[in-house]
């Protein structure tokens, strides 16, 4: 979804047959476009008045989803509904309350992202909470408010914490706030190793301090976020997921030529990269302005595996394509809670202009905007 705390969510990525390279002068990939492929559902545009109706039952998805049983439903309608702070603040408000550490650190970090100064108040106390999760949300919230608040939790967050995914999200959060005085702490980090953690983890948090330093200018860290892209293990594929992700977070355009490669090529035995991969691929890319990778989450709409429809419909919502709404729109009566929150945050990408949370229909809103 929108953020990326990467607490509760999984690699957003799937699996095509046919990949078409066509050339295109002027590209940013170095004169090829990403895949374009037959498409085998309609693609017809809803019409405005459909498309504002499903934007009100997307949002009453997302409303009923913040009070699910299940926290990773709740956590995953705070990230999509801090896309509408305004709209939402009663859900995100609930978040910040919720018994689950999930639940409350991508609340706040959903606040943090939206700016949404009407939630102080209930952010503040959670700077006393007794996890390092959601002290440091809680800082980021604050600091994106204009808040004053001590960032010395970030620090020891990074360095001295036993777990890599308590360090992860720390360094993530620094490279979210853009402070540049931040860059020999990461620095500082990647020298430092938890005693019990496995290689495993130990290179997810490298990928994680590399994202976080290149958005704080340090390009040179693009190589081995590029390098990643290239697993020799099966136990390497999870790092290169992220590193997919994180590409196409920081918007490096070299890297697309790459990406495409990695979507169709396939290894000895015929087989192509896993579906995760695949998936997050074409939500990378389209991050990267190459919007037609719809057709790779097409193969995984009706998938026996959740989590590959609910990455499917995360794919359509990056493409940010209104004629994915018809698809959407079925998505949302899936047996799953957690397809129906990806799909509904998707239709709200897609229908809303998130500036003024206003209906955006035919790519304008309804103020004409």
């Amino acid at each position: 979804m929108a953020g990326r705390s990467r607490m509760v969510k999984g690699a957003h990525v799937g699996a095509v047959s046919i990949l078409v390279l066509l050339s295109l002068s002027g590209c940013a990939s170095g004169g090829k476009k990403f895949a374009i492929a037959d498409r085998p559902k309609a693609a017809a545009t809803l019409e405005a008045v459909a498309q504002a109706a499903l934007r009100e039952r997307a949002l009453e998805t997302l409303a009923a989803a913040a009070t699910n049983d299940d926290p990773r439903i709740r956590a995953n309608a705070m990230e999509a509904a801090g896309l509408l702070p305004a709209r939402n603040a009663k859900v995100l408000r609930l978040g910040l309350h919720d018994p689950s550490i999930a639940v409350r650190s991508v609340a706040a970090i959903a606040v943090g992202e939206a700016k949404a100064m009407t939630l102080v108040p209930d952010v503040r106390p959670l700077l006393e909470d007794a996890s390092p999760f959601v002290r440091c949300s809680a800082i980021y919230a604050l600091a994106r408010c204009g808040e004053e608040v001590d960032r010395r939790d970030l620090a020891r967050a990074l360095l001295d914490d036993p777990s890599t995914k308590v360090r992860s999200h720390a360094a993530y959060i620094l490279g979210e706030l853009g402070d540049a005085s931040a860059l020999p702490l990461l620095r500082q980090s990647l020298r430092m190793k938890p005693a019990r953690a496995s290689q495993i983890e130990i290179n997810l948090f490298q990928l994680q301090v590399a994202e976080a330093l290149v958005k704080l200018g340090d390009e040179d860290q693009l190589e081995p976020l590029r390098a990643a892209l290239y697993p020799s293990r099966p136990e390497d594929l999870e790092a290169t997921a992220l590193a997919v992700q994180i590409l196409g977070t920081v918007k490096d355009k070299r890297s697309i030529d790459q990406l495409i490669y990695l979507s169709a090529t396939r290894d000895k035995e015929g087989q192509m990269m896993p579906a995760e991969v695949r998936l997050a691929v074409a939500s990378s890319l389209a991050r990267l302005g190459l919007k037609q990778g719809d057709f790779i989450a097409d193969e995984f709409v009706q998938d026996k595996q959740v989590v590959l429809r609910s990455q499917a419909a995360f794919v359509y919502g990056e493409t940010g394509t209104p004629t994915n709404l018809g698809v959407l729109d079925r998505m949302l009566n899936d047996p799953e809670w957690s397809v129906r929150v990806a799909a509904a945050a998707s239709v709200v990408k897609i229908s809303t202009d998130t500036r003024n949370d206003e209906p955006n229909v035919g790519g304008r809103t309804a103020a004409g905007q």
